[in-house]
């Protein structure tokens, strides 16, 4: 196993989006209320990365409504480092409003037409120059969303040459068709060292196909790491066609919100300490890719534990000792 490394810092850049859920006990026949929360994938996983310890900085475009406050106030409380960031007028946010199943899954309507998320200018994006960061991460709606993700397709390339790139496609059906995802995915993997998707990003992008073909196939597009999880069924891991499955914890599940971003910030806070970001992953063994994807299921499986987009704020350590009873039996 790899010996841990001094802090390296992480940057997340994507959406925020306002995640709306209907409230029955103040809703009536004339009255739907709703609760918004903050959420967005890449924000989801700006924020868990900075509550595991990872030094992480966020880049966004937040717009001038309440629902920008509110993205703003969060990522600033979670210790998210907003330089570089950029203030949007008169651009407004993105709202989703989810509907729960029984089983805490959730579906998503989307109202992001011309949304601040998707604007990204060349420009805006060659001011926010990487510094010191190991690793890049991005993916979701705003990879796909234009004009902005073409333009931050170009910014991957040009940042790869200094950094690890992390993307999570986050497949949003509703909104995107997935055709278009799956034109643009070979392009992806052509500039990421790490993909990050669902079970459910895998049967969209490519319909009828086992995950052990999958992954071949994205090797052969460019991608070094692949991890293609699976709920509470766990995870499977393959780094250049060498593979390992990884065990879910167990946990009573409140909903599922935001818990594939939590696996992504585990993975790249635990890839982090063992010193395997800044690269092109060539020193990751499948024993610390092992050991990655269990402490990244342990957060997501943390974050299943309470409602909403709310992934834990503890260190290695304390977190290991605290998910010590959701394992599991040997």
């Amino acid at each position: 196993m790899a010996r841990a490394q001094a802090p390296v810092s992480v940057t997340v850049l994507g959406e925020c989006v306002a995640d709306a859920f209907p409230d029955p006990a103040r809703s009536d026949a004339d009255v739907l209320a709703l609760r918004a929360l903050p959420g967005g994938g890449p924000a989801n996983t700006a924020v868990a990365l900075a509550r595991l310890g990872t030094r992480t900085r966020f880049l966004g475009r937040f717009s001038h409504d309440v629902f920008g406050a509110l993205f703003h106030a969060r990522l600033t409380a979670s210790g998210v480092d907003l330089t570089g960031s950029v203030t949007a007028a008169p651009e407004p946010s993105t709202l989703a409003v989810a509907d729960l199943d029984e089983s805490g899954q959730a579906t998503y309507t989307f109202y992001a037409d011309r949304s601040a998320d998707w604007q990204w200018t060349a420009d805006e994006l060659a001011a926010t120059q990487q510094d010191e960061a190991a690793c890049l991460h991005t993916g979701s709606l705003a990879l796909i969303q234009q004009p902005g993700g073409s333009r931050i397709e170009d910014h991957l390339a040009k940042a790869r040459e200094h950094v690890t790139v992390s993307i999570d496609p986050n497949v949003r059906p509703l909104l995107v068709p997935p055709a278009a995802y799956r034109e643009r995915l070979p392009h992806w993997c052509a500039v990421a060292d790490i993909l990050r998707l669902s079970e459910d990003d895998l049967a969209l992008l490519l319909p009828g196909v086992g995950p052990e073909e999958a992954c071949d196939t994205w090797h052969a597009a460019g991608a070094r790491l692949v991890v293609i999880t699976f709920g509470g069924r766990g995870a499977l891991a393959s780094l250049d066609g060498l593979r390992v499955t990884v065990s879910a914890p167990r946990v009573d599940v409140v909903d599922t919100v935001g818990a594939g971003d939590s696996y992504t910030a585990g993975l790249l806070h635990r890839l982090a300490a063992l010193g395997h970001l800044g690269g092109r992953l060539d020193r990751l063994s499948l024993e610390d890719l092992t050991d990655a994807c269990t402490f990244a299921a342990r957060v997501a499986a943390l974050t299943c534990s309470v409602p909403g987009a709310n992934p834990p704020a503890a260190d290695a350590v304390g977190l290991e000792a605290e998910v010590d009873g959701l394992l599991p039996p040997a």
